[in-house]
């Protein structure tokens, strides 16, 4: 690990030196007329943002809001701004875009630039006459040019921050200081520590990859393979395992992978069911057979974290 030493030496002077100039104004931090909220993590690999996300944009709506949603769209091929709609290709978009507004028919738009792409939604929205009430950012964290008006932290419960190292000696962007300034900060499983919100992501009925239609089949009967290409794969394996339902093998992909018909076909024999993620499957539906299946998740949190985070949209809707 001591040969990663200068590298992280470095990491930690750059990062350093880019928040300095953010904080005394020699870089500028832009902001949109339009409240954000960013949804990040301080680790690398899957903590459970795009859950959280979902959770909070459909939350935002039943309370009457009208929200859009910004991303970096990772795994896509777009490489400027662009809306994403029902419509739009994961490969094009990126495979949590596609996801986010199947779930929540919200309005969203990809870029590297978020500020410009907040700037696109909210030109959007207006056009539509449909103007924003809120803004939520996937990931982000570390954007700090794009002004935000509240943070929302992710931790995953079982990996947590690692080695506590930054990169690349540890798996952290930024050190766990910066969860004092999150309005929640959320243990994604496991034990919540202090002043953590705990989440559970609760399985929902499996679907057809092909048709979308409920499958009502007891996989723990069945002959399957598993597949994950997120973040950390191991999550959906162990919530197979937490089902009951004991695969015949388990393949872990990279996160944001990009599917081909022959990849995938080639996992299963006659007799077997495919089982994957929702981000997965989006990835995949255009060329899915009839024994691919994928397990919806839900982000769920106690009845008084759900109040508090109600509490202060509307302390940042009334500009509190």
């Amino acid at each position: 690990m001591l040969v990663f030493l200068p590298l992280w030496a470095l990491y930690w002077l750059v990062t350093a030196i880019r928040r300095l100039c953010y904080r005394l104004g020699i870089k500028k931090t832009l902001r949109v007329d339009v409240p954000l909220i960013i949804i990040g993590n301080l680790t690398v690999g899957g903590n459970g943002k795009t859950p959280v996300v979902v959770w909070l944009v459909k939350l935002m709506q039943k309370l009457g809001y009208n929200v859009g949603v910004i991303s970096r769209g990772y795994g896509g091929s777009n490489q400027g701004v662009l809306l994403v709609d029902q419509d739009s290709k994961s490969d094009v978009c990126g495979d949590e875009p596609t996801l986010i507004v199947n779930q929540t028919g919200c309005l969203m738009a990809v870029g590297r630039d978020r500020v410009s792409a907040a700037q696109t939604l909210i030109q959007h929205a207006n056009s539509l006459g449909k103007s924003l009430d809120f803004i939520v950012s996937d990931d982000g964290l570390q954007h700090y040019r794009l002004h935000r008006d509240a943070e929302i932290i992710v931790i995953d419960g079982e990996r947590r921050f690692g080695n506590g190292f930054l990169l690349p000696m540890g798996p952290n962007r930024e050190g766990q200081w910066r969860l004092k300034g999150a309005m929640l900060s959320i243990c994604n499983g496991a034990q919540a520590q202090q002043n953590e919100a705990l989440m559970t992501l609760t399985p929902q009925q499996w679907r057809s990859v092909k048709t979308n239609e409920i499958i009502d089949i007891d996989f723990r009967q069945q002959s399957a393979v598993a597949m994950a290409g997120i973040g950390y794969p191991q999550r959906f394996f162990d919530t197979l395992t937490q089902l009951g339902i004991n695969t015949d093998k388990n393949i872990g992909f990279a996160d944001h992978q990009h599917y081909e018909y022959e990849q995938l076909t080639a996992l299963t024999q006659d007799a077997q069911w495919l089982l994957m993620t929702e981000k997965d499957a989006v990835k995949c539906r255009e060329f899915a057979q009839n024994n691919w299946c994928y397990l919806p998740v839900a982000a769920t949190f106690e009845d008084e974290i759900e109040q508090k985070i109600i509490e202060k949209l509307e302390e940042i809707h009334h500009g509190v």
